[in-house]
C-alpha cells in the first residue's frame, strides 16, 4: 500500500504582503496623531483650546481654494527634495545638505535665465531646469567624492556645504546678481532681477500660485521609482544600501555608487530651488529654501523612503505647513509653538521609521525560524 501523500507545508504568516503595506502606512499616521496629542497638552498649558487650534489647521487647507492649492505648492519642493533623499537613503547615505543644494539650484536657474534671456522660451525654460539640476548635483557630488575617496562623514560635509551655499548666495544677490532696479531706487534689496516671463512656470489654476512644477515633480517621482526598481544602476544603489559588503563581493563599486546617490540627491534638490524661483517668486531672494531641505527629509521618511509613497506624504506635510500658519493667526499662539509642533511630528515620524525597521527585522527572523521548522 503506497504511503499517503504528505500535505504541503502551510505557508508562513508572512506570505501576506498586504499586512506589511498596511503596517507601513499606518505607523507614520499613528506617529503623527501621537505628536498632535502631545501638542494638545502643550496648547492646554497655554490655555488654548486644542480643538479650535486643530480645526483652524483643517480649515486653513480645505477651507478655500487658495489654501488647498497652497498646500500643493508647498508639497512640490518637498517632493523633489524627498526624491533625492530616497535615492541617498537607499544607498545608506544621509543627505543633510539639501538646503544648500536648493540654493545652488536656484542660483543655477537664475544665472541661466538672466544670462540667456534672449533665447526662445522653449529653450530657455528647460535649460534653466537642467542648469539647476547640474548645480545641485555638483553640490551633492563634493561630499559624495569626499566620502568615496577620503571616507569623510557625509553628515558633516553636507551640513558644512549648506553654510557655504548660503554665504555664496548672499554674496551674489548683493553683488553681481543684485536687482539693478533696486540699486537705481536706492533700496539695495538682497534679491536678483526679475526673471524673464518666458521662463516662468505656467499657472495651473488662475489667481493661485499652483504651477506646472507640481506636475513635473509627480512625473519625476514615477521616473525615480522606475530608476530604482527597474534599472541596473538602481539595483546596484539599493544593493549597496542593503549590504555593502555583499555588494562589494559581487563586484559593485560601493564608494562610486554612494557618491552617485549623493550627486543625484543634490540634483533633485536643485530642481526644488528652480521651481521655487521659476514658479513662485520669479526671482532669487533671501530665504528661498523656506526650510524645505530639512522638511523634505521628514516627508521622505513619512513616505517610507519610497518615491510613490512620497507623493501623498509630501502633500500631507505641505498641508501641515499651510495649516500651521493658519493656526498661528487664528488662535494667536507664538511662532515657537508652531516650530515645536512640527518638531514633534518630525521626532515621532523618525521614531516610527526606526520601530518599523525593528519590526521588519524581527519578522524576518521569525519567518526564517518558521521555514526551518517546516522543512524539518
Amino acid at each position: 500500500m503506497p504511503p499517503a501523500p504528505q500535505s504541503a507545508p502551510q505557508k508562513p504568516l508572512a506570505r501576506l504582503p498586504w499586512k506589511n503595506l498596511l503596517f507601513g502606512a499606518a505607523l507614520p499616521v499613528a506617529a503623527m496623531l501621537a505628536a498632535f496629542l502631545l501638542g494638545a497638552v502643550v496648547l492646554l498649558a497655554l490655555r488654548v483650546n486644542p480643538f479650535t487650534a486643530y480645526a483652524s489647521i483643517f480649515s486653513g487647507v480645505f477651507g478655500s481654494l487658495s489654501g488647498f492649492t497652497q498646500s500643493l505648492v508647498k508639497a512640490t519642493p518637498l517632493l523633489l527634495v524627498g526624491l533625492g533623499i530616497c535615492i541617498a537613503f537607499r544607498a545608506s547615505m544621509i543627505n543633510i545638505g539639501a538646503e544648500g543644494q536648493i540654493i545652488l539650484g536656484a542660483l543655477g536657474a537664475t544665472a541661466w535665465s538672466l544670462a540667456f534671456r534672449d533665447l526662445p522660451g522653449w529653450l530657455l525654460l528647460p535649460g534653466a531646469l537642467v542648469a539647476s539640476f547640474l548645480a545641485g548635483a555638483l553640490w551633492g557630488f563634493v561630499p559624495g567624492l569626499l566620502k568615496a575617496r577620503f571616507r569623510v562623514n557625509e553628515i558633516l560635509s553636507t551640513v558644512m556645504m549648506n553654510a557655504i551655499a548660503l554665504q555664496l548666495m548672499n554674496l551674489l544677490i548683493r553683488g553681481p546678481l543684485i536687482d539693478p532696479a533696486g540699486v537705481a531706487a536706492g533700496t539695495y534689496l538682497a534679491q536678483s532681477e526679475r526673471l524673464p516671463e518666458s521662463v516662468w512656470l505656467l499657472r495651473l489654476i488662475p489667481q493661485t500660485l499652483l504651477h506646472t512644477g507640481s506636475l513635473l515633480a509627480v512625473g519625476l517621482a514615477v521616473v525615480v521609482y522606475i530608476f530604482l526598481w527597474r534599472t541596473t544602476i538602481g539595483f546596484r544603489i539599493r544593493a549597496v544600501g542593503l549590504n555593502p559588503d555583499a555588494a562589494r563581493y559581487a563586484g559593485i563599486n560601493v564608494p562610486g555608487y554612494q557618491a552617485l546617490s549623493l550627486t543625484l540627491a543634490g540634483g533633485f534638490a536643485g530642481l526644488a530651488g528652480a521651481v521655487e524661483v521659476m514658479g513662485v517668486h520669479h526671482r532669487l531672494l533671501e530665504g528661498i529654501t523656506s526650510g524645505y531641505g530639512f522638511s523634505g527629509i521628514v516627508a521622505a521618511l513619512f513616505g517610507g523612503l519610497h518615491p510613490l509613497g512620497l507623493i501623498p506624504a509630501a502633500w500631507l506635510f505641505g498641508s501641515l505647513l499651510v495649516g500651521a500658519d493658519k493656526m498661528q493667526r487664528a488662535v494667536q499662539v507664538p511662532s515657537a509653538l508652531i516650530d515645536t509642533l512640527l518638531g514633534l511630528v518630525v521626532l515621532f515620524v523618525v521614531g516610527s521609521a526606526y520601530l518599523s525597521r525593528q519590526w521588519a527585522a524581527r519578522r524576518e527572523i521569525a519567518l526564517s525560524k518558521q521555514g526551518k521548522e517546516s522543512e524539518g
